[in-house]
Formats: C-alpha cells, structure tokens, sequence
C-alpha cells in the first residue's frame, strides 16, 4: 500500500473509533439528540462542537485550497454554490437521518456490530447512490 492509502486508512480507523465512544453509531441515542420536543439529549451536542473546533482549527492552518496530487488522482472540487440540487440532497439526507438515527458515516462504522438495521440502512444508501449515477448517466467510480 502506498502512503496516501495508510494516512486513509489511519484516518478512517480514528474516525470510527470516535464515532464508537461518542456513541453516534447508536441511532437510539442520535434520534433522542434529534429530538427536540420531547426527551433531548444533548450530549452530542459536544460532539459537534469538539468536531467543530478541530476543522475550524485545520481550516484555518489549511496554506491550499486544492490536495497538491489532485489533479494526478484526478479529484474534482465541488463548486460553493447553493442550488437546487443541493437543497433537495440535504433535505433528503436530514429527513433519512431524522428517520432511522443514521448517517452514512456512523452507519458504515456500525457495520463492525454486525447490526442487520446497519446492513439495510447501507445497502440502500448504495442502491441509492448508483440509481443516482445511473440516472445521470455517469459510472460510480
């Protein structure tokens, strides 16, 4: 394996260990954050705000806009607008969130628990991403 896969794969391992001991693989405990009238917990909150401070701090140390292989690992930066597209993926992903208590991260990480419902939940996630590129007519990579 060469460099950049061992950072990827250094850098997944410690994203699902957090997602793991924050208990954000646990859609029970992501649906009682979600819930704002009724029980909150909001416990994760301090999850998003500890995220939040370390990007705000990469952001800032960031000296390039764009990784310096990009173009050799043929990598498109997405664009900064807000459009229609947009607005309807992030509706689309909130009201699934909002649902079952899963995002595609911590259901990926929920797959190492071997709960069926991360199964089923990531198996549509896929299903969904092809009929996606199906649909615009472009290969999934």
């Amino acid at each position: 394996m060469n460099r950049h896969t061992w950072i990827a794969l250094g850098s997944g391992v410690i994203f699902g260990l957090g997602l793991a001991i924050s208990q954000m693989i646990d859609p029970e405990k992501v649906l009682a954050f979600l819930d704002v009238a009724g029980h909150w917990d909001p416990s994760l909150a301090f999850v998003m705000i500890g995220a939040l401070l370390v990007m705000g701090i990469a952001w800032r140390l960031q000296t390039r806009s764009v990784p310096v292989d990009a173009h050799a690992r043929k990598l498109s930066i997405p664009g900064h607008g807000i459009d229609r597209s947009l607005v309807i993926g992030a509706l689309v992903f909130g009201v699934g969130w909002g649902l079952v208590g899963y995002c595609p991260g911590p259901a990926i990480a929920s797959l190492a628990l071997f709960s069926l419902e991360a199964f089923v939940f990531v198996a549509a996630m896929l299903a969904g991403m092809q009929l996606f590129h199906y649909r615009r007519g472009t290969s999934a990579s």
